[in-house]
């Protein structure tokens, strides 16, 4: 950041008084502009034993696979975030369960938030930003294929958990790849 959004003078880089964190700080009127993470909401939707999976159309991953899952939006809440990520990028229907996974990803400044879900019914498909969606069995899955870190951590975790009996709700700390 160069200027400040609320009066366009340059800022600086700095402490400012009574924080403990370099902040943008403008240089004019003193608007400090605090950087936070970005939070990533989405959902796994079951019907049956099968799960939604999307093909992505975009970058980042163009041609992977993932979950229903985007960036929150300014006044929705986390289960709001979900179900519309879900409609947006799948065109399918969802009722939200419980929290499946929270996963801090620092090395990025984002945390991911995967709700557990049911589809209402079977009427999906693509959305601008996926090339396909499928309803795949745990032995379908691409693992190869799977887009993100903690995408593929919460399809591991959820399965083994399935196999258990006991699907329940964990965190996880992603760090950054080696390298």
């Amino acid at each position: 950041m160069k200027y400040c959004s609320a009066c366009g003078a340059p800022v600086n880089f700095r402490i400012p008084p009574g924080d403990s964190l370099p902040r943008h700080v403008c240089n004019a009127c003193g608007t400090i502009h605090y950087s936070n993470p970005k939070i990533v909401v989405g959902a796994l939707a079951e019907w049956n034993d099968q799960i939604l999976l999307c093909r992505r159309a975009i970058e980042p991953r163009y041609g992977y696979w993932t979950l229903p899952a985007g960036f929150l939006e300014n006044g929705e809440t986390t289960a709001e975030g979900a179900i519309r990520e879900t409609l947006e990028e799948a065109r399918a229907r969802i009722e939200l369960d419980s929290m499946l996974s929270l996963i801090n990803v620092p090395h990025i400044s984002q945390v991911h938030i995967i709700y557990r879900a049911r589809l209402l019914d079977l009427e999906f498909g693509p959305g601008e930003e996926s090339l396909d969606v499928r309803l795949v069995d745990e032995s379908d899955i691409p693992w190869d294929e799977i887009a993100f870190r903690t995408i593929g951590m919460t399809l591991r975790r959820y399965f083994d958990g399935r196999r258990r009996g006991e699907i329940g709700f964990f965190t996880a700390d992603v760090l950054p790849p080696p390298g």
